[in-house]
């Protein structure tokens, strides 16, 4: 101007766009600050993946080129399961106890990952026999989920099953098969065991002992004395022994109509049924198919005190102790009440019960070689 001045007035001022916000989990890096023409780059923290503008540049409008960036946790954490071996279960048992540590998961972003969770049984649990699937689950702070699987396998050393022998039962503990379990075995009344009384199932998955089987029982008439044929009854029959002078006799004829029919019932309680028929020396004994000689039948009567000029019924358990008498006949429901109160046939009953027994009619021959 004339006056030698600058027309109007002018301030330069510094550009400068606004502070950029902090990514939660990363940063960023500017070359100068926030001013004008200032690069800024965008990172995110190990473990973190950066979703949006990765660099801006502050503008003369004092914007940013670009918008906000951000760091998600994509990567999902990582979990390795425990390697079990296979179990075998111990002796007399069918199932095995497995052990193993709990797995950590891992995680990029956020490092190690104890909270875990199992999908089946825990360790320390009893499994049974076969394969059981197993698996953990574990998930970060952002929501990704990893999961592992492994397989829990237990076996049971097994023996060949055993039969049960013919005219007897069987009673197994545990499993009945497996390694450890041992097995007893019983005879009918009037069969005697053969072999072994007890079998267990070994390691190698065979059976000690020898095979079992029930034989009929042997009958010796050809013994001295009464007490002699008696023993061979000791623990093992229980025995109505049943008198008459004559097999005329009302009483007598209704006594073995009645026992004849509950034939099942007396082997059921392994009663052994001994006749003695008429007075010396024309009387004779007999039991089942085997006949007593006169002068031991005349022994019998004299040892168990019963007259031979009336009708007598007397009953001898298993320990040939004199249990009751009769001077009448009785029916065999009456017999069967008396036995069936013994502690001893009441332990008989529960083994039955539990081998499922199921009378044989072979043993309605069971005395009779």
């Amino acid at each position: 101007m004339a006056s030698k001045q600058w027309s109007g007035k002018y301030n330069c001022r510094e550009v400068r766009c606004p502070s950029l916000a902090m990514p939660s989990n990363g940063g960023f890096k500017c070359s100068d600050g926030f001013y004008y023409n200032s690069n800024c780059q965008y990172f995110c923290s190990p473990g973190y993946t950066q979703r949006g503008d990765h660099r801006v540049t502050c503008q003369s409008s004092k914007s940013w080129s670009g918008g906000q960036s951000v760091c998600l946790d994509l990567d999902p954490p990582v979990i390795k399961c425990p390697n079990v071996k296979e179990k075998t279960a111990d002796p007399g048992k069918v199932t095995a106890k497995v052990t193993w540590d709990t797995p950590e998961g891992t995680d990029t972003a956020d490092g190690i990952l104890t909270d875990v969770i199992l999908k089946g049984k825990p360790p320390g649990t009893y499994f049974t026999e076969g394969n059981h699937k197993q698996s953990y689950t574990v998930t970060d702070r952002a929501g990704n989920k990893a999961t592992c699987k492994f397989n829990i396998r237990v076996k049971v050393r097994r023996c060949t099953p055993l039969s049960v022998p013919e005219n007897g039962w069987i009673k197994c503990d545990s499993a009945g098969d497996n390694y450890g379990a041992t097995c007893d075995f019983r005879c009918l009344g009037g069969y005697e065991l053969r072999g072994s009384a007890a079998r267990v199932c070994q390691f190698n998955m065979e059976w000690s002992g020898q095979e079992t089987s029930c034989a009929p029982m042997s009958i010796n008439v050809g013994v001295r004395t009464a007490a002699q044929l008696l023993d061979q009854f000791y623990e093992k029959r229980r025995l109505l022994i049943i008198s008459t002078p004559t097999a005329a006799s009302h009483y007598y004829r209704f006594q073995m109509t009645n026992l004849q029919q509950s034939q099942c019932g007396l082997d059921l309680r392994h009663v052994t049924v001994i006749e003695l028929v008429g007075r010396y020396p024309a009387q004779i004994g007999r039991i089942r198919y085997h006949t007593i000689p006169p002068g031991l039948a005349l022994q019998l009567r004299m040892l168990l005190q019963v007259s031979q000029n009336s009708f007598n019924l007397v009953l001898l358990d298993k320990q040939g102790v004199d249990k009751q008498r009769f001077t009448y006949p009785v029916t065999a429901a009456e017999i069967f009440t008396i036995i069936d109160a013994f502690p001893l046939r009441t332990e008989e009953a529960l083994l039955q019960k539990e081998a499922a027994y199921v009378h044989n009619s072979a043993l309605n021959t069971a005395q009779s070689d």
